[in-house]
């Protein structure tokens, strides 16, 4: 009995043959990403973002961690911290963009325009339906305060452990949470007596 070839055989026998006609992405690890595994810290390796800053997935419960190392690695400077919603049904993710500021200031960036900027992002994905809570950074970057309430107040993403945990933009009685894309605007809002 012969067997039979299948589209999907075809495929296959035809990608062994030619490998970089293949449209699926590796994504390789970064400089950031090799020293986290050598430090024995799990992560995910994402896809470089249009620039090329490397960016890493890394679980809520080794975020403090893996950023203590990186900071002891040289990224010294939180530039923004963020969050965004992937969509209804999908992930909120919670962001974070290090610099080495030390080694901007030594290469003269500014001014010498063959100098590397090192940067890495990490991007921390919450189940929309899961535990929303990431722990704070403001311990380690004071400059996170401002940044990670407005991630609460928008998104709903809690922050353990930080010293202001209240709404930053929005009334503290105001109900949702307005950068979801599930959100329901309501009708009115009918403002308290302040006084």
């Amino acid at each position: 009995m012969s067997e039979e070839k299948t589209p999907s055989n075809k495929q296959e026998s035809s990608q062994e043959k030619t490998p970089e006609k293949s449209n699926e992405i590796t994504t390789q690890p970064g400089v950031v990403s090799k020293w986290l595994s050598k430090q024995g810290f799990e992560h995910t390796v994402l896809e470089e973002d249009h620039i090329g800053t490397e960016i890493i997935g890394v679980a809520n419960v080794r975020l403090l961690e893996i950023v203590q190392a990186l900071k002891a690695f040289g990224f010294n400077y939180l530039q923004c911290q963020g969050g965004y919603d992937e969509g209804p049904g999908k992930n909120l993710v919670s962001f974070y963009h290090l610099i080495a500021m030390e080694d901007l200031i030594k290469s003269d960036y500014l001014n010498n325009k063959e100098s590397q900027l090192r940067e890495v992002r990490l991007k921390v994905f919450l189940p929309r339906d899961g535990d929303l809570r990431v722990p704070s950074l403001y311990k380690l970057f004071r400059g996170s305060d401002w940044q990670e309430r407005e991630t609460y107040d928008m998104y709903g993403i809690s922050f353990d452990d930080h010293p202001h945990p209240k709404r930053l933009l929005m009334p503290e009685d105001w109900k949702g949470w307005p950068l979801r894309k599930d959100y329901v605007q309501p009708d009115f809002y009918e403002m308290q007596d302040a006084y």
